[in-house]
């Protein structure tokens, strides 16, 4: 019996023998040397592309030491619709041309993502790792710091130690909210927050408050519910409290899902949004732009959250110090315009 060709894997010399030039200009325009000229770089990587070549990644990690891999730990978040696909779009994108690739690894709760982390460091399954859902004092900070790991969370803590991270600004977010429905005239606010041991909650709080107390109206954080939540636990709550005579007439919602659950439970008792009950949702799908009736949101952009999570890793890797690897996201200048009115129009549309 015959046995079957095996094919022989291109290498950098492959490469070079086609285009007639040496090993070390391949290597050079592979590897992105910013003394090449774009064009040279640029048919060289056609060419590898075309001949399918690949690193060796076992040789390239003995010579180097490094992987060449992002871990990227990532959870459910079932409350923001989109939340996995927006950050790996923008993680992906960034990481293009770099030689690094990205490995998702599922995370279903603090305690397994530590798990997870001390493997990754432990073993040395990659050079760097991103998470998120921080918490004040989140010991899967402090054990990449103390193995001095390359990491960037999505969220900050509250330890003396300064970490990398990129956060969306909540605070802003829920100062803003809250002022919005305010100028539509909303007397008694109500906010739906994370659980109590996200620090992201402590931020939402904080804004929402600044601008309740700013204006001197009274206010509820919902009870019972948290963001995290099932969407139909959420309806069920906002529906047995809006029933109540003395119901908020204002209400934020700080995830898409959320936003639909309490539109459903608002809607299901007979009231009119934007008439009867003021809401503002934070959205990161676009979802919003198309419900009815039309409801202000404040947008938070996962996609450009990832690439700079990516960015700040790669700086990090390289050895930038951490005081240039923080960053707050603003809130969005896509945020959504979909309520009409000229004064809301202009609240939500100046989130940025």
């Amino acid at each position: 019996m015959t046995e079957p060709t095996k094919i022989k894997r291109p290498t950098q010399r492959t490469i070079a023998a086609k285009m007639g030039i040496s090993v070390g200009a391949v290597s050079r325009a592979l590897a992105n040397d910013p003394q090449m000229s774009e064009e040279t770089r640029a048919l060289v990587k056609s060419v590898a592309t075309e001949l399918g070549y690949s690193p060796d990644r076992a040789a390239q990690r003995l010579r180097t030491g490094r992987t060449k891999v992002i871990n990227l730990i990532l959870p459910p978040h079932e409350e923001i619709l989109g939340f996995g696909t927006l950050l790996i779009r923008g993680i992906s994108a960034q990481l293009e041309n770099t030689g690094y690739h990205l490995v998702v690894l599922p995370d279903f709760g603090l305690d397994k993502s530590a798990e997870q982390i001390q493997r990754v460091v432990r073993d040395k399954l990659a050079d760097g790792i991103i998470f998120s859902r921080t918490t004040p004092d989140d010991n899967r900070i402090k054990f990449l710091l103390e193995a001095d790991f390359p990491f960037v969370s999505h969220g900050r803590s509250e330890l003396a130690t300064p970490h990398p991270f990129v956060d969306y600004d909540n605070y802003a977010f829920g100062r803003q909210a809250a002022e919005t429905l305010i100028d539509r005239g909303a007397q008694k606010l109500g906010i739906l927050l994370p659980p109590e041991r996200f620090t992201f909650r402590q931020h939402l709080l904080h804004g929402f408050m600044t601008s309740v107390r700013a204006a001197g109206v009274d206010c509820e954080v919902l009870d019972g519910i948290s963001l995290d939540s099932s969407a139909e636990a959420i309806s069920a709550n906002i529906h047995k409290r809006f029933a109540a005579p003395d119901a908020p007439d204002g209400l934020v919602l700080p995830g898409d899902v959320s936003g639909l659950a309490a539109l459903a439970a608002i809607q299901d008792l007979g009231l009119v949004p934007g008439q009867d009950v003021q809401l503002v949702v934070k959205q990161t799908s676009g979802v919003f732009d198309l419900v009815r009736p039309k409801v202000p949101s404040l947008y938070e952009d996962l996609s450009e959250a990832g690439e700079k999570l990516a960015d700040l890793l790669l700086k990090r890797i390289a050895g930038a110090p951490t005081a240039e690897l923080q960053y707050i996201q603003t809130i969005s200048s896509g945020a959504s315009t979909s309520d009409t009115s000229p004064d809301s129009q202009s609240r939500v549309s100046s989130a940025s």
